[in-house]
């Protein structure tokens, strides 16, 4: 099996162990509290057994040369990166909202990457492990989430100065004997901490996780990156169910879109060397790809968002328009420039991805890098501008959409007449598609769970702050005023043709190699 279907994927999340707690309880991956999330990753199922939809939801393995979901893809051209692009956008579309399988993907892609360059360096083997991993997830068709954000503790305080070690994922013990994958004694390391902001862990098959930071010499033991299955001994997951109003009479793809997000316990984990991808008790230099397995994670992930976030965009433009016309008010100027607002940031943050995706740029492990600079650009646009378009929608769809009757009120027989009677707005549509409309208004704007969707509009793979943070950091400013210079007459300033070159998370990675001292090598 290389491309699965929802049926199996359903079948293996009942089989789990029960490590998923929520209200006091640990339910199993079969019961309604994931239905909605779920819904959302049948689509990545379905579309790619769809015909329709197998040019941009299907790829061909590098390793065996098979037909492979996209979600379990490396990236080997820009037509690849072109094509996860539209592939999340499209998928975005069907649900209206992030299609939630993109952060396994873009784990994959960035230890793919990095752990070829550590073991260039450093003498390990993390590549190789890698590899039979990537395998059995484009094999089996798995789904993956990344745990990356830790809790923090204080933070302005490194990992290694905080009052509790744990506030960051770290290795405690190395060098330990424990269960491998087969269930036969083998070596492995021990890990606690807690990763956080942390989508789909209850309803994943595997549980990637990376660090959130460059580490210091002093930081060696957070320098740590394994995947493990989602039920494996030692994991707890703090389960967040975030679910629309259920509906007993309209029925509508909106209604069923969901997730759940966790708070991900590693319980003094045994992680088999097999599946441990940074240690940074391997060697002194293997401490320095910790920040930089990081930030190659947020560059694939915001690449990922400009397909997701542009869908976003359009989903709320389609619905500002929909709603608007049904309120008759579609031909009104305000209304046309509302509507461009929304259109002109979906199409400026997708074209941001394709522009990266076009200046890309190949890496020695054979994977292609999108531009850093335009896809932190395009990223940071959409979540400047997420509350705004929530705000359109709520004017053009008027204070009903948070005092709407109950849905049954449509529907008894003693309201229903009047209730259908005074919704009833423009008469090219029906008093039923005015109702689904509203309700959807509702679902939108006042939904407990579209609450939470705007927040991670803004924050999800980084906020606007982190996207600045790095688009400065990587934009060389000297050859820019060196224009400004030969503008203003300076004395012997000269024009010279300037071409921004392709931006990668590798350049950071150089510029704090120049900071820092290789660690002892110690064992814990």
């Amino acid at each position: 099996m290389a491309i699965g279907n929802y049926e199996q994927y359903e079948e293996r999340l009942k089989n789990m162990k029960h490590n998923v707690y929520v209200d006091g309880k640990k339910p199993g991956r079969e019961e309604d509290f994931t239905s909605s999330g779920k819904f959302v990753i049948k689509e990545t199922y379905d579309c790619a057994n769809d015909p329709e939809y197998e040019d941009v939801c299907t790829a061909t393995s590098h390793l065996t040369g098979e037909k492979i979901n996209r979600f379990t893809h490396i990236h080997r051209s820009r037509e690849d990166l072109l094509k996860k692009q539209l592939m999340t956008k499209l998928l975005c579309h069907r649900v209206g909202g992030c299609i939630q399988r993109c952060m396994g993907t873009d784990a994959l892609n960035a230890l793919e990457v990095v752990t070829y360059d550590c073991d260039r360096q450093c003498l390990t083997d993390y590549h190789e492990r890698l590899q039979k991993f990537i395998l059995k997830m484009q094999k089996e068709d798995l789904v993956a989430n990344c745990a990356q954000t830790d809790v923090k503790g204080i933070r302005g305080v490194r990992p290694h100065e905080q009052p509790d070690p744990d506030q960051y994922l770290r290795i405690v013990g190395t060098n330990v004997d424990g269960p491998g994958m087969d269930g036969r004694p083998t070596k492995g390391i021990i890990v606690r901490g807690a990763k956080v902001c942390n989508s789909i862990a209850p309803y994943t098959d595997e549980i990637i996780a990376l660090p959130s930071r460059f580490m210091t010499a002093k930081d060696i033991a957070y320098a740590v990156a394994f995947a493990l299955p989602a039920d494996w001994d030692g994991i707890k997951i703090m389960g967040l169910p975030g679910k629309r109003h259920k509906r007993k009479h309209l029925d509508a793809p909106i209604a069923h879109v969901g997730d759940v997000e966790s708070m991900t316990i590693f319980d003094d984990v045994f992680v088999p060397n097999e599946r441990v991808y940074l240690n940074g008790y391997d060697h002194p230099d293997a401490v320095q790809y910790a920040g930089y397995l990081a930030l190659m994670f947020a560059h694939y992930h915001r690449h990922s968002y400009t397909g997701c976030k542009a869908a976003v965009s359009e989903c709320i433009a389609a619905q500002a328009a929909l709603v608007a016309d049904v309120n008759g008010i579609s031909k009104y100027d305000h209304v046309r420039e509302k509507l461009s607002n929304i259109i002109g940031t979906a199409e400026l943050v997708f074209a941001a991805g394709e522009a990266s995706a076009l200046h890309a740029v190949e890496f020695p492990n054979g994977s292609w890098i999108p531009d850093e600079i335009l896809t932190n650009c395009g990223r940071r646009l959409a979540g400047q501008y997420i509350y705004h378009e929530y705000e359109i929608l709520a004017d053009l769809a008027g204070g009903i959409s948070a005092s709407l009757p109950t849905e049954e009120s449509f529907f008894d027989p003693e309201t229903a007449e009047l209730c259908n009677k005074y919704i009833q707005r423009n008469p090219k549509y029906s008093t039923e598609e005015t109702h689904r409309v509203l309700r959807m208004m509702e679902d939108k704007l006042c939904d407990s769970f579209e609450g939470s969707q705007m927040v991670a509009g803004v924050h999800g793979g980084g906020s606007p702050l982190m996207e600045t943070i790095t688009l400065m950091s990587r934009y060389d400013m000297t050859p820019l005023m060196d224009i400004a210079k030969y503008l203003a007459g300076f004395k012997d300033a000269k024009m010279k043709k300037y071409i921004r070159p392709t931006a990668t998370p590798r350049a950071m990675l150089e510029k704090f190699r120049k900071t820092q001292t290789p660690a002892d090598k110690t064992e814990k």
